[in-house]
């Protein structure tokens, strides 16, 4: 049996299959596979999901903790063993939980242990119950690859790795994708759009070994492909133009950081630079506009302007720097330290606060009577600054000079004016100008004639002048920082310990170091120390979460499924010895991630075919083991800019202020004021990219959050997939798709093609622009029958039935998915 997302050609219907949602769940490889249990991998999952939550780091119901082995092997208050190593009858845990007794059985509540789950501890056990640490926490290795049995899986060592572990279970890799296939596969993986029809055709005749590896190259170097990774980013960072809550108002400059990520994956800017930049891009021995711009990573999430406890909103601000740190760039949940420690990973509560002592001379985004000064970071070129402060110097002098004659005059006056004039500025105005000169001699009133005009030529001056350029970022920080505390529960208004800056004991680093700070500094200088520690070649984390979301931006899913949390609770590695490796690769290689494209795209197991079989689903159904390519449906932006594409109306330019789609006053009437912060940008904008969208948070684009586009609240590691009606009525129903439609219909020149007889060709035309190659004879003639159809069925024009037959095209699972 084979798996093909093609559609078929001799009927179209129009909807998604109604409520299908694809589950993108998996599990490691199963114990048996291998001859011994790996603690770390396959047991302790285990012991964390089951048997935590009364003999984990919080609890030791009957004296039992599972947290580590000394813990785990002592004997519990009823006197028993849990575990005893090489010996399954004697170990208690195997007793309690294959129990049928309902006062015996372990776990108590919730779901029983399942059997493969028992038959792996019994193994683990009956070997010795050898135990280690957790996978992520060990120091990475760099392995050798194997020797395989099929020379050509040997050529790259990413195939030898695969080609191993089918082995090891009786499967063979599946066959080479077809060069269609492939060419699609590359351009949606690195740009995020598809091939020209005129590209495919071209490729596919191209009988060169090296063509592949050539058109690679190409889509590299395009500029599309920091628009397609950046946005992967963007997810990853919880990218958004807005603060979120009842205003939601805009962060002025937002785009330039969204501009900044793409234009750093362009440039190939080595990732460990690129985490540098953006955590401490302010404290680099070269500060460059770059840089600073890159601080808007701190400014992305929400910030409330009307807290009801300002203290509380500001932990909660840092908690969500802190979460998006440690998931996005150590793949740790270090945030649920915040309260107490780690219910599953050995951090405790105190590691929490060092890590915001780290963070400490972060401002808050803004305050309620000044949302810019802490974000806006004046770059103006210097002699452009310098006259900009000569002309502010000037107008300061001016308008003292002012107000110093107007204290004169006031004095006069009589009691209810005088008041009247330190209340509000424009009741201040009113009485100047009713009143002033009646209090003024001739000499004073002359002078400030004089200085009236001199301050409206002088703000003429500014006015003639470029205007002074800002990014957002880290505009102001706390030099001194107050000392950081262990909040007790997490409550603010509950200090307890102080802490200092250090990094988590799981990694076993030295205490950090800081340099000595001058009266001038404008920061703490905490960031930089603790960027450098994440980008260090001997940190654990931080080039395996980096290579295993470029394997997981290739293959659908990472080797660690869980690609924010690396801990014990997440999902372990399928493949963990090829995660080191590539781990490795990526730092060998100056930490350059194009070079790390070419290495996995130019592997058999990138090019292998999606087709199924039966061993393969009988075996390794999820496809833990790389059998074959994974399919996968297009992500929301690819859907929208695909689309534009089609109908060639796509605007490719790269960089600028976000553009405005438009929206119904049915979507906009979902916001707490209609209308309000959306803008009204020309056609030609509204057909940028979709990664050049406006991101409100309370509003985001309807087609784009159909097909799961992420909630920018938040860290996002992997989008969900889902077919769900919602995408079928906004690909058949919607303004934006009728018009797309039409357009697509005038691009193909259907207004020439008025005859009956010329309904094949408007089919050639379609499918060649849409899905990128030639029509089949039945498509052709199935076009033609529901174009004739439309019109003389359901009394429809020709102009319009043939403008549906194009959206139709538009609904079709081949141009929907990549295979």
């Amino acid at each position: 049996m084979t798996t093909s997302f093609r559609r078929t050609a001799t009927s179209f219907v129009f909807l998604i299959p109604f409520a299908l949602f694809l589950s993108v769940g998996g599990s490691a490889v199963d114990a048996q596979d291998s001859k011994s249990i790996d603690f770390a991998r396959q047991v302790q999952p285990i012991l964390a999901k089951r048997c935590y939550a009364c003999h984990g780091p919080d609890k030791a119901e009957g004296g039992l903790k599972f947290v580590d082995q000394e813990s785990a092997y002592a004997e519990t208050e009823s006197g028993d063993f849990a575990i005893v190593p090489g010996d399954v009858e004697a170990s208690a845990l195997i007793a309690r939980i294959t129990s049928d007794d309902e006062y015996e059985k372990m776990p108590p509540e919730g779901d029983p242990v399942s059997l493969e789950e028992i038959e792996t501890l019994k193994v683990w056990i009956a070997e010795g119950a050898d135990w280690s640490d957790h996978w992520a926490f060990e120091p990475m290795k760099d392995p050798t690859p194997p020797v395989v049995a099929d020379l050509d899986w040997n050529e790259n060592p990413i195939d030898a790795f695969i080609y191993d572990s089918l082995a090891d279970v009786g499967l063979s890799p599946s066959p080479q994708a077809t060069r269609q296939e492939l060419i699609r596969r590359a351009y949606y993986d690195l740009t995020g759009l598809p091939p020209s029809f005129s590209r495919v055709q071209a490729f596919v005749a191209d009988e060169d070994p090296l063509a592949f590896e050539r058109l690679v190259d190409e889509l590299l170097d395009s500029p599309q492909y920091g628009v397609r990774w950046g946005r992967h980013w963007l997810d990853l960072v919880r990218y958004a133009e807005t603060n979120s809550f009842e205003r939601d108002n805009p962060k002025q400059n937002a785009w330039k950081y969204r501009d900044y990520v793409i234009d750093a994956f362009n440039k190939d800017k080595p990732y460990d630079q690129f985490v540098r930049e953006q955590l401490a891009g302010d404290e680099l021995d070269n500060v460059t506009q770059e840089s600073l711009t890159a601080t808007g990573y701190y400014r992305l999430g929400i910030w409330d302007d009307e807290p009801a406890d300002p203290l509380q909103a500001r932990f909660d601000e840092i908690d969500d720097i802190i979460t998006t740190t440690g998931q996005a760039f150590l793949g740790l949940t270090i945030n649920c330290a915040r309260c107490h420690d780690h219910k599953i990973d050995p951090i405790p509560q105190a590691d929490y606060y060092s890590m915001v002592a780290f963070l400490a001379d972060v401002t808050s985004f803004a305050t309620r009577g000044d949302g810019s000064t802490n974000n806006q970071i004046d770059i103006t070129p210097p002699a452009i600054a310098a006259e900009h402060q000569r002309i502010d110097d000037e107008v300061k002098r001016i308008e003292s000079e002012m107000h110093d004659i107007e204290q004169a005059g006031i004095a006069k006056m009589k009691g209810p004016d005088q008041r009247a004039t330190e209340g509000k500025p424009r009741a201040r105005k009113k009485v100047l100008d009713a009143k002033l000169q009646q209090f003024l001699d001739a000499d004073q009133w002359t002078a400030y004639q004089r200085l009236v005009h001199e301050l409206a030529d002088t703000r003429m001056l500014r006015k003639a002048l470029p205007k002074r350029e800002t990014v957002m970022g880290l505009a102001r920080c706390e030099a001194k920082p107050e000392q950081t505390f262990v909040l007790f529960r997490g409550n603010p208004h509950s200090p307890s310990d102080p802490v200092e800056p250090d990094f988590p004991t799981i990694f076993g680093s030295e205490t950090p170091t800081f340099p000595e700070l001058d009266e001038a500094a404008k920061t703490a200088g905490r960031r930089r120390v603790l960027a450098e520690w994440m980008t260090d070649p001997d940190n654990r984390l931080s080039a395996r979460v980096m290579a295993n979301r470029l394997w997981q931006f290739h293959f659908g899913r990472g080797i660690v499924r869980s690609s924010n949390n690396f801990g014990q609770l997440g999902t372990p590695p399928t493949h963990p010895v090829l995660l080191d490796w590539l781990a490795r690769r990526l730092i060998d290689g100056d930490w350059k991630l194009k070079s790390m494209h070419r290495l996995i795209m130019s592997s058999r197991a990138y090019q292998m075919s999606s087709a199924s079989h039966e061993k393969g689903e009988s075996v390794d159904p999820d496809n833990n083991r790389f059998w074959r390519f994974d399919p996968r449906r297009l992500a929301a932006e690819e859907v929208r800019d695909s689309i534009l594409a089609a109908n060639g109306s796509l605007n490719l330019s790269i960089g600028g202020p976000s553009f405005y789609p438009q929206l119904s006053a049915e979507v906009l009437a979902g916001q707490s004021r209609p209308g309000e912060g959306w803008g009204d940008s020309p056609d030609d904008q509204r057909n940028r990219r979709s990664a050049y969208i406006h991101v409100k948070r309370s509003l985001l684009t309807p087609l784009l959050t159909a097909f799961d586009f992420p909630d920018p609240d938040l860290t996002c590691e992997e989008r969900f997939t889902t077919l769900q009606p919602g995408q079928a009525l906004s690909l058949l129903n919607s303004d934006f798709i009728h018009q797309q439609g039409a357009r697509l219909a005038e691009s193909i020149g259907a207004s020439d093609l008025t005859d009956a007889s010329d309904n094949p060709e408007i089919v050639r035309r379609t499918i060649s622009a849409v899905l990128q190659r030639q029509a089949t004879e039945d498509e052709e003639q199935s076009g033609d029958e529901l174009i004739v159809a439309l019109q003389n069925e359901y009394g429809l024009s020709r102009t319009r039935a043939v403008q549906l037959y194009c959206l139709s095209v538009m609904n079709w699972n081949e141009f929907l998915f990549v295979d």
